[in-house]
């Protein structure tokens, strides 16, 4: 089932069972993807679609961070909630210790020896944990790795 189908499918769902906050964040993220679709021309790839998701994800995990840095929980909680709503979404999140056997198969793959070679393993590190894993972590561990 496409990500377009599924969001249709909870979207009728969620009308049947009046959950406004859920049917407000599935229609934003149909949105998304439709806006998407028009722009590029076509059906969106499961891939294309995860960027999509991801970029979803990224935007309100940004603006958790600013709510709370704010000490506005009123507005966090909200977020939070909708990054609950997300998460059904995305696929299986990657444990640290996947990530970091994919950041050393990709260090042994490009023969990277230094930080300076951060943007090769990045490069071939990036479409692998792609919506599995926050990309912060991903090039924490990528320099804390590569210094060793």
């Amino acid at each position: 089932m496409s990500l377009l189908e599924e969001l249709n499918a909870d979207m009728k769902q969620a009308m049947k069972e009046k959950k406004r906050d859920v049917l407000s964040v599935i229609r934003m993220v149909k949105s998304t993807v439709m806006n998407e679709q028009i722009t590029l021309g076509h059906d969106l790839t499961t891939e294309e679609e995860l960027t999509v998701l991801s970029r979803e994800v990224k935007q309100r995990q940004d603006s958790l961070s600013e709510f709370e840095k704010g000490n506005r929980e009123d507005l966090a909680e909200g977020i939070r909630d909708e990054l609950k709503v997300l998460a059904k979404y995305l696929p299986e999140p990657l444990t640290e210790e996947e990530i970091i056997s994919i950041i050393r198969e990709a260090i042994e793959q490009t023969n990277a020896t230094s930080p300076k070679d951060m943007g090769k393993v990045m490069g071939v590190v990036t479409p692998q944990v792609k919506g599995r894993a926050d990309g912060k972590f991903v090039a924490n561990q990528v320099k804390d790795l590569l210094k060793q």
